[in-house]
């Protein structure tokens, strides 16, 4: 025999009720149908009897509304040759609701025992009109055979005479039985009470353990337990298998698949239950026994969350060794009828804190302080403090017990996300660690713990872009290319949440299509700026995020801070910030170490070569960088080797810029800016602190060439010509070349153009390419070099790339 239980969406149309009479009477053995409300109902009957209540007579259009959607249903499902009889049973049991609210508007009084009278209805209809729809079905009034007693404000089962009256209610066994789910009756006064929202799946539970049945099955509108809430995660997925306390732990902890109480009874008895969905019977569901999986890859089964979390603090000195503290805390509690459902000891005893919800905050913080009336007033406890809209998060699964180091990883994830764990719990059983944190940082919460765990068939990374020139368009790109290689063969997503150029910002957290991105940011974006990317970023408060600047704005770099000191990774191809005053710099670097992100620039010297790695390798290792020759401006390179009879000094700085090497205005290169920048980020990521203004510059250019407007820079460079000309002639004659050369030794730093011979090997540098000799204290007769393109977009974006994956971590 099987107990099948459909909620309220199952039972919530014309349509699903149909489907629903499909799978009862596709069922081989005999059945006992639990049926909720129509979908919404419940919910429908507490509004209308308020409206009563207050007065308003607008309950009597809301009454009619209730009152025609079951006509609308019984016509629509109930075979014709019952539909009179049906319509009038229904029709009689809402004209008596009917005249209850007719008597609480006229008299403005609910009370709890007329409201939970009223709410019945909803059940005692559905299963009046299921009844009639499922062949050969007989239907069972559930107020008869489900008793309580109160407790509190609660109804609780009374198990001893609800057993006796079911085995004597279903002694002469049905093909199919239909009842009312939730609804119930007081033991000594046959008063009409229910099982509290969510009651139906209890209602079965009892069912199911009293008759001893084969099989639970909870019919919903889900395919089974999802690893996590699908509102807030989008990759979850449905969970084959849990056992009856993984199920528990669950639910407890804010799972709404199935009401919690439910799987205590068919624990208790063995009987499994199967989650299914009514919209989609083919798919398996999910699978609760008392068996337990043994799954090693994925330590935890679920997340399940909590957003109406109130913490409470009991704190003071005089707590200290004193026995029965907690037992007055928790005594004072349950004497007012408050649930616990996280406890938080410090060791030393100090201060006890709790977890309930918001809307037992005030009666607990009374209830303590009186309890502890005579301790406040002598000094030795505070009065308790409580702490409002939080959220509780738990991971749960049995296999945990097996892992070393998940509080750890736990704890470490959501700590380089920046989520703050005020208060954190775990059993002894290791089955649940549960956290409470600020209600902001709960989606972000769940995003993470759900990739970091393998919940997740990958992982995701979110990426923030602006500048989408020459090489933030190139990264767009090659990501775009990247991305399905990337998911099939590193398992991770990376996701470009937001995207800005010069004039707009278009920001969403599903990603943006690279395909169409520049559409999209042209009919969708709004008006862009470092302010606006900051507080956007900052607003969405998303989890595994990198910020990604291919500007050369000193704007977008001051928001470095407020990002990285909210947990957002940030590359950079933009050199200011790393050649900032040194001070800058290094409050950057530590707070990125600090908190466990990453700051980088690997691309500010070098485009895509393996500079900074390759110093941070030699430093980390111990070694000492003693000397750096470089030659790192892949223009001047450029120029310098293209310059022929042909081609005059004017003519190659066109050449350079029209090929994309240098900036828009190429006096930014030619005055040896760009080389001071980069020679300042590679010294001080060698140890040193160095501030620009330290650099010695022997300029090539006459200072009044770069004063006046580009355009006058144009119209008189040519005036060098003929000077470079006869300076080339000798060097080519000599066998020498022209390199504009950055130097740093033990800390002294210069920049300028050097005439170097055949052996020497800055000599053979070609087109635009850069090079770097490191001289340390293991590389010292034989400089380490490391050469290769500098400049172009590809190359630059790929080093960017390359940083963004170093993110990731992946290998």
């Amino acid at each position: 025999m099987k107990v099948l239980k459909f909620g309220g969406t199952s039972v919530g149309s014309i349509e699903s009720i149909l489907e629903v009479k499909k799978i009862v009477e596709a069922q081989q053995e005999p059945v006992i149908v639990v049926v909720s409300a129509l979908g919404g109902i419940t919910d429908q009957l507490y509004h209308v009897s308020n409206l009563a209540a207050n007065g308003d007579p607008t309950y009597i259009d809301a009454m009619q509304a209730i009152v025609k959607r079951h006509i609308d249903v019984v016509n629509g499902v109930v075979p014709a040759e019952k539909r009179t009889q049906v319509t009038t049973t229904i029709t009689d049991l809402l004209e008596e609701l009917t005249n209850i609210m007719k008597g609480i508007f006229l008299l403005q009084d609910l009370t709890q025992k007329i409201t939970d009278s009223i709410v019945s209805y909803g059940e005692r209809a559905s299963s009046t009109i299921v009844g009639q729809v499922i062949d050969n079905a007989v239907t069972y009034d559930s107020r008869k055979f489900i008793k309580t007693v109160p407790q509190f404000t609660k109804h609780i089962v009374d198990f001893h005479t609800t057993n006796t009256l079911i085995k004597q209610q279903f002694a002469n066994e049905q093909k199919v039985v239909v009842c009312g789910g939730f609804i119930s009756s007081d033991t000594r006064t046959n008063v009409v009470t229910n099982l509290g929202r969510g009651g139906s799946d209890y209602t079965a539970a009892i069912l199911a353990a009293a008759l001893k049945a084969d099989v639970l099955e909870i019919w919903t509108d889900v395919d089974g337990f999802m690893t996590a809430d699908p509102r807030i995660i989008s990759n979850t997925y449905v969970i084959d298998k849990l056992s009856f306390i993984e199920a528990m732990e669950l639910c407890n902890f804010g799972a709404k698949v199935i009401y919690p109480p439910t799987i205590y009874p068919a624990y208790h008895k063995n009987i499994p239950i199967r989650i299914k969905n009514t919209f989609n019977p083919s798919a398996p569901g999910t699978y609760i026994s008392n068996d337990r999986t043994t799954d090693t890859v994925k330590a935890i089964k679920g997340i399940s969350s909590i957003n109406d979390t109130c913490l409470i603090t009991v704190q003071g000195l005089g707590m200290v060794g004193v026995i029965g503290v907690n037992y007055r805390i928790f005594k004072a509690l349950a004497k007012n009828g408050i649930s616990v459902f996280l406890v938080s000891q410090a060791a030393s005893e100090n201060n006890t804190s709790f977890a309930v919800k918001n809307s037992d905050a005030d009666l607990a913080v009374k209830a303590l302080d009186e309890e502890f009336a005579r301790e406040i007033e002598l000094g030795e406890m505070n009065r308790a403090v409580a702490e409002r809209d939080l959220a509780t998060v738990a991971i749960v699964g049995e296999n945990m017990k097996r892992i070393p180091g998940i509080a750890g990883k736990l704890f470490g994830t959501l700590g380089r996300n920046g989520i703050n764990v005020i208060a954190c719990a775990q059993g002894a059983s290791e089955t649940n660690i549960s956290f409470v944190t600020d209600l902001k940082s709960l989606r972000k919460a769940l995003n993470v713990i759900h990739d970091s765990f393998f919940l997740s068939d990958y992982q995701v990374l979110n990426v923030f872009l602006t500048g989408t020139g020459t090489v933030g368009g190139s990264l767009l790109d090659q990501i775009r290319q990247q991305q399905p290689k990337l998911m099939a063969k590193k398992g991770l997503k990376l996701n470009v949440v937001g995207i800005a150029n010069a004039e707009k910002a278009l920001f969403t957290r599903e990603g943006i299509d690279l395909e169409t991105y520049k559409e999209e940011i042209e009919a969708k974006g709004k008006p862009t700026s470092p302010q606006l990317l900051r507080d956007e970023i900052l607003g969405m408060n998303i989890f595994n995020s990198v910020f990604v600047d291919c500007t050369a704005s000193p704007e977008v770099a001051t928001i470095y801070k407020d990002l990285l000191s909210n947990n957002v990774s940030v590359v950079a191809a933009n050199k200011i910030a790393a050649s900032s005053e040194y001070e800058n710099y290094a409050e950057l670097k530590s707070i990125a170490s600090k908190r466990g992100i990453k700051f980088l620039f690997e691309t500010n010297v070098g485009a895509g070569l393996p500079i900074m790695n390759t110093i941070n390798n030699l430093i980390n290792s111990g070694d000492r960088i003693l000397k750096m020759e470089a030659v790192l401006s892949g223009t001047l390179n450029y120029i310098f080797n293209t310059l022929s009879a042909e081609n005059t000094l004017s003519k190659t700085i066109r050449m350079a810029k029209e090929a994309g090497y240098s900036e828009p205005d190429p006096r930014i290169d030619l005055s040896g800016k760009d080389v001071i920048r980069k020679l300042i980020i590679l010294s001080r990521e060698a140890g040193y602190r160095v501030e620009q203004s330290d650099v010695e510059c022997n300029l090539f250019i006459p200072e009044k060439y770069f004063k006046g407007s580009l355009e006058d820079f144009w119209n008189t460079i040519g005036e060098m010509d003929a000077q470079f000309e006869q300076h080339r002639q000798r060097l080519e004659t000599e066998h020498k070349r022209l390199r504009f050369v950055a130097t740093m030794e033990e800390g002294k730093c210069s920049v300028g153009l050097q005439e170097v011979d055949q052996r020497h090997p800055l000599y053979d540098l070609e087109g635009s390419n850069n090079i770097l000799m490191i001289t340390t204290e293991r590389y010292n007769d034989y400089p380490m070099i490391i050469k290769g393109y500098g400049a172009g977009a590809s190359v630059t974006a790929a080093g960017v790339f390359a940083d963004i994956i170093s993110i990731a971590n992946i290998r």
